[in-house]
């Protein structure tokens, strides 16, 4: 509100002469004096409406625009100033001014929280009605051996790169479930049915891998903390005939296991024992095939003497069959070569049994 200062400076003149005193009997100098409670009054009464209005406009443009000039961050953010949407600064937590809004904007980066999106669990609904076009079941999947398997899981993540966050994702949670549930198909359709229900730690860790590499290439300033597999298992509808395969699979395996355990046991032992017959037999053949080499090695030793000396050989060689034959005779009859007709002792046989007895 202007004052006109001149007016009331002539009317404070005009107070002061009727009073007689144009020094002013205040004990204050000449000077002007503000305004009284009747003057203001009086202004008031003569004040145009419009201009209250601007006034009061002006007040409230400048305080909007102080209140904008001063924002906090938290400690698990970073703030992304932007001046007339281009990156200008990044400020850590704390207080911090900036130019008003219009001219500078700030978005607060939560670079420390971690997020988590759920894939076929109970608390997935919530997000799958975020996601409109999102009609079909994430948990089912078809394994490598064109089995169907429900496979929950959860992805947790935090913002590594605030720039690439927030220049680079239009929309976060659309994003990580996609990319996710690609990951994850990829690596369930390598793997047969019964390692997806035993091997889920191996799925979970190829398919966090797989995603991380998919985000890195994207440039989105993600990282992948963990992805872990829920229980994983067939659709309800055919889990009793899913059972009952296993069982078979089982009682195969354990015939088969059996088979292998006779196998081990008979195949080896019979092996050893065609091994041993094969060593006596070579055994056998060396040992005859020394002798009948030593046999002729003799033999020719013995026709080369005989071939020297044939008398002495030949009485030798006599010599030495009797020498082998005479005592395995029990009783021997030295009979003259005279002799033409032989008589019968019958008592010597008998003689010599008595002797034995009487002995």
């Amino acid at each position: 509100m202007n004052w006109d200062w001149e007016k009331l400076q002539q009317r404070q003149k005009e107070r002061n002469r009727n009073n007689g005193s144009d020094k002013g009997n205040s004990g204050g100098g000449g000077g002007p004096q503000p305004p009284g409670l009747d003057d203001i009054i009086e202004k008031l009464r003569n004040f145009k409406f419009g201009s209250a209005w601007i006034i009061i406009i002006v007040i409230a443009i400048a305080a909007i625009a102080g209140s904008t000039m001063v924002y906090t961050v938290q400690t698990n953010e970073v703030g992304m100033i932007q001046r007339f949407g281009k990156f200008e600064r990044v400020t850590p937590p704390g207080l911090h001014f900036k130019l008003p809004t219009g001219i500078e904007t700030v978005t607060n980066v939560k670079t420390g929280r971690i997020f988590t999106e759920q894939f076929g669990l109970e608390s997935d609904a919530d997000a799958r009605r975020n996601i409109a076009h999102e009609s079909m079941d994430v948990a089912l999947m078809l394994t490598g051996d064109l089995n169907v398997g429900v496979v929950p899981w959860i992805v947790q993540y935090r913002i590594n790169d605030p720039y690439n966050f927030l220049f680079n994702v239009a929309d976060v949670q659309r994003l990580i479930r996609d990319m996710a549930e690609a990951s994850m198909r990829l690596i369930v359709g390598d793997r047969s049915i019964n390692e997806v229900i035993s091997k889920r730690h191996e799925i979970a860790a190829d398919s966090m891998n797989k995603l991380q590499r998919d985000l890195n290439e994207a440039e989105t300033g993600i990282h992948i903390v963990t992805v872990e597999l829920g229980n994983t298992n067939v659709p309800q509808p055919v889990q009793d005939s899913f059972n009952e395969v296993n069982r078979a699979v089982q009682e195969k395996e354990e015939v088969i296991y059996r088979a292998r355990q006779e196998y081990n046991r008979v195949i080896p032992q019979a092996r050893g024992e065609a091994q041993k017959t094969i060593e006596a037999a070579r055994g056998y053949a060396s040992e005859r095939v020394n002798r009948s080499t030593g046999d002729a090695a003799r033999f020719i030793s013995q026709y080369d003497a005989y071939t020297a000396s044939r008398d002495v050989m030949r009485n030798r060689l006599y010599l030495e069959m009797m020498e082998d034959v005479l005592p395995g005779l029990d009783e021997k009859y030295i009979i003259d070569s005279e002799q033409h007709n032989l008589l019968p002792l019958l008592q010597m046989g008998l003689q010599k049994g008595k002797i034995n007895a009487g002995q």
